[in-house]
Parts: C-alpha cells; structure tokens; sequence
C-alpha cells in the first residue's frame, strides 16, 4: 500500500524529511479495525514526532494521527464497527500512522464519522476534539451545563487546533464565560465566530486586557501553545483555588508559583489512555460519538480550514511547514491517495 514515511529525523526542507512509500498492508487482529483513509489532518504533534524518533534501520516510520474513513476489515474481538461504516479517530502515539492507505486502530478509541461532515472535516476535528474534551471535563471537572456564575475559562491561543474546539465546547456546553487569545485580526474574528465571549492578545499585558472587560481574575485557565512566553502572567490572572492546564512541552514548568493561590495544575495528554491501555479507554469511543452527535444537531462545528490535496510527501511537506508556522488557523487536512 501507499504511505509516507522517514527514516532520519529531518527538518521539513530536508528533501529526505518525508518521502512517498509503499509499504505491506496489515490485518486486523484483536480488536483491531482495518481501516482505509479517506482523509487526515496535520497537528503539531506530527511535527513533533518527525524531529524525535526515528525507526529501526530497516523500517520508515509513519506519521499521522488524525483520520477518517471506511472500516474494510475488524479483528475477531471487535464489536462496536463492522465493515463498511465511516468512522473518524485519532490514533495512538506508540503505533504506525493514518498518513497510508490502509491503517490499523484499536476500537476503543475509534467514533462514528458524523453523518454531516464528508471525510475532510471529519478528519480536522478527533485529536483536537479529544484534547479539549479531556482537558475541559477530565482534567478540570467542568460538569456540563450553564448553571449561574459559572466563572471564567480564558483560553490561550484560541485560534489553534486544540483552542477552537475547546472554544466551541466551553460556549455551547457549559455556563463559562469563554475569553480567547489571539494576536491578529483574522484569528480574533476566527475565536468570535467560534463562540468566545471575548478576545483579548496574548502578546499584550494581560491583566490589562482582563480589567478592561471588566474581569479581576480567572478561575480556569487552558494554555494550549507558548506556555512558557506566558506562564508567569498566567499565574497572575489565576484566582485564588484556581485550576491550570496546559498541552504544550515547555522545557521546563516550575509549579511554585501556583502554591501561593491553592491552585491545581492539570496536564493533558490525549495518548495517555491509548499508550497505557487504560481501563476506561473505551471513553475516547463514546466522547467521539458524542461529538459526532453534537455535530449533526448543529451545536459543534469542524475547525476545517484549508485542504492542502492528496496524501503524499510533498503535502505532507507544506503542512507541517504550515504548522511548525505557529500561523495556521484551525486544522489543515489532506484528501486520498
């Protein structure tokens, strides 16, 4: 089958960074689906990946983690998917990627693609849609609903993959007042059609901006890019008995500050149940057919923004160019082979 893999962790410009392959097609064993990709999307966590790990000699490594597509084959202890039904999932860090024909995923992280979305921009939303989804009800315990004074969620980098989902299910699921950062007009109009109640700048002082709205301080905050440019001045806009999350990899996180205002600091990691082949694994199937639910009512929408054409390595080349960027705006996906 087609794919695209490395051998040698490279830079993008690399002409070697990402080159066109062909490579055995698995089978479905366990609880395995045999999947064949109609579509994928490009995050930073792929870039990541690229510039970290490299395979064994006689292997390429295949990136790509978002996906949609059409179940072809299931293992013998599969249940919730047969055989031609469309589904839309996020793979695992610890196994090959969705950048091939043909892939193999464990069930339990798997979603119904939503009946609305064609295979484009279901493929923009699983990952991201994870993350936030952990992040806003696992790791920060926001119980849906729009209960009175619910308090503040501010949202670091907005406009990004993560921060327009997130945006998007604090809005339409729960009482928060939503402030995003961003820092041009084109991602501030982006984080007002999503939903957020405010936008303020993240490379401007942010206590300022808050005051200015009328907010001392805030309850929650969800950093999903450059934690380590603004950290300090977050700890600063955190209430006292506040909660801190962040996705990002800052070389190095000092929790100290927090100690002072009792607050909680939350990491999330959307591979970790996957990885660990955690006991409630199966809760990234439900959460995406969730989702996929709320997409077909209308409540949640893809952060599709661009395709960039078919997989292969010269598009795979330009989309992780694109987000190693820091520039993209919502999600960039890929189309067939």
């Amino acid at each position: 089958m087609k794919a695209v893999g490395y051998k040698k962790s490279l830079p993008i410009a690399d002409p070697q960074s990402l080159l066109d392959v062909e490579i055995s097609t698995p089978a479905a064993t366990g609880r395995d689906l045999l999947v064949e990709i109609k579509a994928v999307s490009v995050n930073p966590v792929d870039t990541k990946v690229r510039m970290r790990a490299e395979p064994d000699k006689e292997e390429y490594k295949i990136l790509g983690f978002d996906a949609a597509g059409i179940v072809k084959q299931v293992g013998p202890e599969a249940s919730l998917f047969k055989a031609g039904d469309e589904v839309y999932y996020a793979g695992s860090i610890a196994r090959q990627g969705t950048n091939s024909e043909f892939h193999l995923v464990d069930e339990r992280i798997v979603g119904k693609k939503p009946k609305s979305l064609n295979f484009a921009h279901a493929a923009a939303l699983p990952l991201t849609t994870i993350t936030a989804w952990e992040l806003l009800f696992d790791r920060f315990g926001v119980k849906p609903g729009k209960p009175a004074n619910a308090g503040h969620l501010l949202i670091i980098g907005g406009a990004g993959g993560v921060g327009s989902i997130l945006i998007q299910l604090a809005r339409r699921l729960t009482g928060l007042t939503v402030i995003a950062t961003a820092s041009r007009p084109e991602t501030q109009r982006w984080c007002v059609e999503l939903g957020a109640h405010f936008v303020i700048d993240h490379s401007q002082p942010l206590a300022a901006q808050l005051q200015a709205i009328g907010i001392k301080e805030v309850e929650i905050i969800a950093s999903v890019a450059a934690t380590s440019a603004h950290y300090p001045k977050l700890v600063e806009a955190l209430a006292p008995q506040g909660q801190f999350g962040l996705i990002d990899d800052p070389k190095t996180l000092d929790a100290l500050p927090l100690k002072r205002k009792a607050a909680s600091l939350h990491w999330e990691f959307m591979f970790a149940r996957p990885v660990f082949g955690t006991p409630d694994m199966i809760a990234q199937h439900l959460l995406l057919d969730e989702v996929a639910d709320l997409v077909d009512a209308g409540v949640i929408r893809s952060t599709f923004s661009e395709s960039l054409g078919a997989i292969n390595a010269a598009n795979l080349k330009t989309a992780h160019a694109l987000v190693e960027s820091g520039k993209a705006r919502g999600k960039v996906v890929l189309e067939g082979f």
